[in-house]
């Protein structure tokens, strides 16, 4: 009989934790154990700033059926589905929707694998003890964020309410051989926008650096987290990282740098798994993807925002022979520049009865509207 393990210190995640991700086909970077535990050991999520990790360990004896990183939360930041109206609907009812429980890879909306499995026996049994356990904890619910088709399998199986959001992603064609191909592929008035973005901005003397993994320097990131935190400044907010995480975290990072006059001005950050192995991921879950994670600025000039988030990124992409690049929550801006919309998906478990129905009520009608938006996304396509 397998039996459930709570754990709220990271630096107690086994081995074992990365062994069972890589055999996810939805395995991303950022379900990794140094990435979490570099999220909790500088502070980034802890109970301090509402993330109180509560990660399940399912385990047979000694071995690892089952994981899934689970947080206590009393708030609704950083989180990318939006819940706040639900809580509102709990307290107009005197009742208390925080705290609640999240499975999700805090401030990061990149979907992949959450529900860590050795089979779909092991993942039910996993999420049955997960709606025990927050019933045991007072829990208002389980909510599980930007799963993957293993995850959605599960949850539907028991009943959780699913929502729905696109995101927007670049597909490289196969019949592409270069960024020529991309740019040929595009209709006229989208490839003309696109040429006359880059061009201003070179126009303007501004010059891109593309630095990767070990190649990026302390004064790099020093840079790099400067424009990251004035990012959420000019908003009046706290960065949700905290400084010295990138540098920390395990991932194989890729910064691209503008420069005016041979001064830094913006910067964005991607993460990558190129196949290659260089962010320790094993060979099974290596896919070739590129994640637009961050951007931030010092001087703001035209365009500058859209080269180092897509134009730049995308030229990379096809040089390095990339197969998709996420470009992250939301935009519909990016349908210009080459991303498609793609649906992603969160679902989720009330404990109270009246509320779960309700939910089942509202993820109908929101579930047709959202078909309606995506649908008409896609006849928008900037492909010819």
């Amino acid at each position: 009989m397998a039996d459930l393990h709570i754990v709220d210190d990271l630096r107690q995640l086994p081995a074992a934790w990365d062994e069972l991700l890589a055999q996810q086909v939805g395995a991303t970077p950022f379900m990794r154990r140094a990435y979490l535990q570099a999220l909790q050991a500088g502070g980034s999520a802890v109970a301090a700033t509402g993330w109180q990790a509560a990660f399940a360990l399912l385990m047979q004896g000694q071995v690892l059926q089952a994981a899934a990183p689970l947080w206590i939360k009393g708030h609704s930041w950083g989180e990318y589905v939006f819940d706040q109206a639900w809580a509102r609907a709990y307290a107009a009812q005197g009742l208390r929707y925080y705290p609640k429980g999240v499975l999700a890879v805090p401030f990061a909306p990149v979907p992949g694998s959450r529900l860590l499995a050795q089979d779909a026996v092991a993942r039910a049994q996993l999420l049955q003890g997960l709606t025990q356990f927050a019933a045991q904890a007072g829990l208002s619910g389980l909510h599980l964020l930007f799963g993957d088709a293993a995850d959605a399998r599960a949850a539907r199986e028991q009943g959780w309410v699913a929502r729905e959001q696109p995101q927007f992603h670049w597909q490289r064609d196969p019949n592409w051989r270069g960024y020529e191909d991309f740019l040929a592929s595009l209709r006229r008035d989208k490839r003309k926008k696109l040429l006359q973005e880059r061009r201003q901005v070179r126009d303007a003397g501004v010059t891109v650096r593309v630095l990767q993994g070990e190649a990026i320097g302390a004064a790099d990131w020093a840079f790099f987290e400067r424009c990251y935190a004035n990012t959420y400044a000019v908003r009046g907010q706290q960065a949700y990282l905290a400084p010295g995480f990138f540098a920390e975290c395990g991932v194989d990072w890729l910064l691209f740098i503008a420069e005016q006059g041979g001064e830094p001005i913006a910067a964005s950050l991607l993460a990558c798994d190129g196949g290659d192995g260089r962010d320790g991921t094993p060979t099974g879950a290596r896919r070739r993807v590129l994640w637009g994670r961050h951007w931030g600025c010092v001087r703001e000039l035209p365009f500058v925002h859209f080269e180092l988030c897509y134009h730049a990124p995308i030229e990379w992409a096809m040089a390095q022979g990339i197969e998709r690049f996420e470009g992250g929550a939301q935009g519909e801006h990016k349908m210009a520049r080459g991303l498609l919309p793609v649906a992603t998906q969160s679902w989720h478990w009330l404990a109270d009865a009246g509320f779960a129905e309700a939910l089942q009520r509202f993820g109908e009608q929101e579930q047709a509207a959202v078909a309606a938006y995506e649908a008409e996304l896609a006849a928008r396509s900037p492909f010819r």
